[in-house]
């Protein structure tokens, strides 16, 4: 078996094809009581041992020390391939390398990449994420991989994936007319991603972006209630809703922060920083692979204080009535919604999300690309940069608690929108 340490080479190498030995003086030599050595000149020689097996090996001098390395075994490496390796490795030694080094630094190499593959990264990355899925999340996404991705990029090193690879693996699903489940397999690529970046295994996402290169899907809107006098109708109706009190707790906490039902549900006490009212939420737990900085208006703080005796000890901030380990599921909110009469035609746990985008515009005047970035949206300067997690964290700031105040009176009936843009 030769070597493969020709790859590290940047000068010429000159292969040696005559030497002491021949393939027939090979083959008749026998097994002694112990091993022996037989010269094929230049340092490279063949060890018999006393079981019959042949091994190729170099002696060489490196940094004044007498070293060896195996170059292969015979018959597997035969009489050309050892010299051919021993030719790699006397090239390295000129140009100031150890053989052995860089023999070693190759197979950490191979085997780093044999250890990281897309497909076993996805499986951390799955392993990490399944306590706050439901099974139908789980099922669906496990397909997802299994039909789209795996049998395409399942093998790859994850070092090696660049963005035209997964645009290619995307791409598929285009061609063949599904363009939402594209979009769908590339945010889940993006997340798996976002993973290796945070656990070493990356440097870089090569997936991000890459949802500008696809075809624009059908919007599918959300059901959602966006007039002051029906939200406030749905607040009253949280603020009385008497069931479990962590499912109460996330219900009225949905309309102050908005983000998604799965970023709500899952979220862990480890993220919040209530003497600082800030919620963050990690690039692996977001949809667009992505970090988000949630200010917490002062009723969120106060709502999430009030659970915190409760649920605070576990890690989940709604954790589910049969297990602490897991958080609640994500029919959850939505059957709640059902229970206070809501139908799924009128309002849904995603649907706060387009309460607030409509509302904080079209009711107290904030700008578009300041809601689009609290809502964990790519949002682009002039350049055509995007955003960083902190960039007008201070007006997103001042609209969450703008937001709150106004939610606030729209429950309580009282006050309108024009006092509350001047107080603003």
């Amino acid at each position: 078996m030769a070597t493969n340490i020709q790859n590290f080479l940047t000068v010429p190498v000159t292969y040696y094809d005559t030497g002491k030995l021949g393939s027939a003086e090979i083959r008749a030599l026998k097994p002694r009581a112990k091993s022996y050595k037989v010269s094929d000149g230049r340092g490279l020689y063949l060890q018999v041992n006393a079981n019959g097996s042949k091994w190729w090996r170099l002696a060489y001098r490196f940094a004044g020390k007498q070293k060896t390395i195996s170059m292969g075994v015979w018959p597997d490496t035969n009489l050309e391939q050892a010299r051919r390796a021993m030719s790699e490795a006397k090239a390295l030694i000129r140009e100031g390398m150890d053989p052995s080094a860089v023999r070693q630094a190759s197979r950490g190499a191979q085997l780093d990449a044999a250890e990281n593959t897309f497909a076993t990264v996805t499986a951390a990355w799955i392993a990490k994420s399944a306590p706050e899925w439901s099974e139908a999340t789980m099922v669906q996404t496990q397909s997802r991989l299994d039909r789209n991705v795996l049998p395409y990029l399942g093998n790859w090193p994850i070092r090696e994936l660049t963005a035209p690879v997964i645009l290619k693996t995307v791409q598929r699903i285009v061609d063949r007319g599904a363009v939402e489940t594209a979009r769908r397999v590339l945010r889940i690529i993006r997340q798996i991603c976002a993973f290796a970046v945070v656990t070493g295994r990356l440097d870089t996402n090569p997936a991000t972006d890459l949802t500008q290169a696809l075809p624009v899907a059908k919007t599918k809107h959300m059901p959602a209630l966006t007039t002051p006098k029906e939200v406030g109708g749905l607040l009253r109706a949280l603020y009385a809703y008497e069931g479990e009190a962590t499912v109460r707790v996330a219900l009225n906490l949905a309309p102050l922060v908005f983000v998604r039902p799965g970023e709500l549900r899952g979220a862990r006490w480890s993220e919040i920083d209530l003497d600082s009212a800030v919620w963050e939420i990690p690039p692996e737990r977001m949809k667009m692979g992505d970090p988000l900085i949630v200010p917490l208006a002062e009723q969120a703080v106060e709502i999430l204080a009030d659970l915190q005796p409760l649920t605070g000890r576990g890690e989940y901030v709604f954790p589910g009535a049969r297990s602490q380990t897991r958080p609640i599921s994500d029919n959850t909110l939505n059957a709640a919604l059902r229970r206070m009469g809501y139908t799924k035609d009128q309002m849904t746990a995603h649907g706060f999300r387009a309460m607030a985008r409509t509302m904080l515009e079209e009711q107290l005047g904030f700008r578009y690309e300041i809601i689009e970035q609290q809502l964990g949206h790519v949002v682009r300067d002039a350049n055509g940069r995007a955003y960083n997690r902190t960039k007008h964290l201070a007006e997103r700031s001042k609209m969450m608690q703008a937001w709150a105040d106004y939610l606030e009176r729209l429950r309580d009936g009282r006050g309108n929108v024009a006092e509350l843009r001047a107080g603003a």
